[in-house]
């Protein structure tokens, strides 16, 4: 690459960090991308340092010895990701999105780009000390929630499907009780999808009583696999304590209260925004 001013390498330095979250990226990488010395170098990312952490835009750490260098690790604060929160909180509280049964139409809200990379940014904020490997999600709608996640952690998605697909090969399944309509359901996982012993981050989009979730965290014990987390945009409040089927996870928004009569509903900033 041509040698840049240092106004020049700043930019593109900066871009080529937040393209590549998560990343280990030695120096003497980055000292043979722009003809530069590591000293300048290490000047230059003590800058972008200093500016990702005054703007909340992530934290860039630094690893010392010879396979070391920096990693650069998207971060919300908490204010920030509050207001995000509020704001969708009330996008969603619309008397159009009330759905028999107290659920929530989020489907074109999940196909918004900025939406998807505040939540995704979000998600990646409450995990991010969290070793993981993988990322899963069972069809349809919480597919583009965990690639919006992954694309921040820097990790692949795996998909659990309704059912078993030929193009997949060969694939575990098993059944699992809805925990909100109480219907024995079945849902299985590609074998080439997930390798055994994987630490895997859950992404779903909506959780009433947690039978769905209950039921990846079973189907991950026939990988020998390891739950890392589990992270829900929109959990239902509508469930008595004892039908839970889930206790740690980690919830973005949470509905309160529906009306159906009136197509009322309140919905409030999950249990992430407790702490």
């Amino acid at each position: 690459m041509k040698k840049l001013k240092r106004s020049a390498r700043l930019v593109e330095m900066t871009q080529y960090l937040l393209t590549r979250p998560h990343t280990l990226i030695s120096l003497t990488a980055f000292a043979d991308r722009y003809g530069s010395a590591k000293s300048s170098i290490s000047e230059d990312l003590a800058i972008i340092k200093e500016v990702f952490e005054e703007e909340g835009i992530g934290e860039l750490h630094t690893l010392a010895g010879a396979a070391g260098g920096v990693k650069f690790k998207p971060v919300m604060p908490k204010h920030t990701a509050l207001a995000i929160m509020h704001d969708i909180c009330a996008r969603l509280e619309q008397p159009d999105r009330v759905l028999p049964g107290g659920y929530l139409y989020m489907t074109d809200m999940l196909g918004q780009p900025d939406l998807l990379a505040d939540v995704g940014k979000l998600f990646a904020t409450a995990f991010r000390d969290r070793q993981i490997d993988v990322i899963m999600t069972v069809e349809t709608k919480g597919i583009p929630l965990a690639y919006a996640t992954a694309a921040c952690l820097n990790i692949p998605v795996v998909i659990v499907r309704r059912d078993n697909k030929v193009t997949e090969g060969s694939a575990v399944s098993i059944n699992y009780v809805s925990g909100s309509t109480k219907r024995i359901q079945t849902m299985s996982l590609a074998r080439r999808a997930l390798k055994e012993r994987s630490n895997v981050l859950i992404i779903d989009d909506f959780m009433k009583a947690g039978g769905t979730i209950q039921g990846m965290i079973d189907l991950l014990y026939e990988f020998n696999a390891t739950v890392a987390g589990v992270g829900v945009f929109v959990e239902s409040g509508d469930v008595e304590r004892e039908e839970r089927l889930l206790e740690d996870y980690i919830s973005l928004a949470k509905l309160t209260a529906v009306d159906m009569k009136t197509k009322q509903m309140n919905i409030v900033p999950g249990n992430y925004f407790n702490s």
